[in-house]
């Protein structure tokens, strides 16, 4: 029962911490968007130097998502926060994006890794920055600073219509998950 309750209280108190992702409230909202900018085109540089094949998928898409997520896993709870841009390749508009993660499983670190979502079709795409997207199962190992270090990490098909690519940035975590993800409209800087 104590334990229960401490992991409860662990629970509690990461997750508190997830709306204090993503760039500083004390910036414009032109210095925010242009800082989740820098992170899309940095994540996509890298993405295409490790995996060149995507670079074609992304440009036949109905849209993309670009995502930076901190991740911490204590024993037997694991939350997180991020945020990112989604990005409709035939209007070129952008929508950008909160996330928060949440699940149980067995893991113990903490890691901040960048995701790109794929969306095949317009109708996902559409769903997606309309209501979010919640998925999950997780299993990887990550031991990186800098430019120093390795990783495993998963990549996928989810469902026919959304591919997803996950880049560890840094960090040392081991964890296998099964965890829900929430994105949703920042409303802040879609004005």
């Amino acid at each position: 029962m104590k334990k229960t309750i401490f992991y409860l209280l662990s629970a509690i108190a990461i997750l508190a911490l997830v709306p204090g992702c993503g760039p500083s409230s004390k910036l414009s909202i032109t210095e925010r968007q242009q800082l989740v900018g820098n992170m899309e085109t940095e994540t996509l540089q890298r993405l295409y130097k490790e995996q060149p094949s995507t670079k074609d998928k992304i440009k036949k898409a109905a849209g993309y998502g670009v995502f930076a997520n901190a991740n911490v896993n204590l024993i037997f709870v694991s939350a997180g926060g991020g945020y990112g841009v989604v990005v409709d390749n035939s209007t070129r508009r952008r929508t950008y994006m909160k996330m928060a993660l949440g699940g149980i499983g067995l893991g113990l670190g903490v890691k901040d890794y960048r995701q790109v979502l794929i969306f095949k079709s317009r109708e996902t795409l559409n769903k997606f920055i309309a209501s979010g997207w919640e998925f999950g199962g997780h299993a990887d190992a990550a031991a990186k600073a800098g430019e120093t270090g390795g990783e495993l990490s998963g990549e996928g098909v989810l469902g026919s219509d959304i591919e997803a690519y996950s880049m560890t940035e840094s960090g040392l975590a081991l964890q296998a998950t099964v965890a829900g993800t929430k994105y949703w409209k920042d409303k802040n800087l879609n004005q």
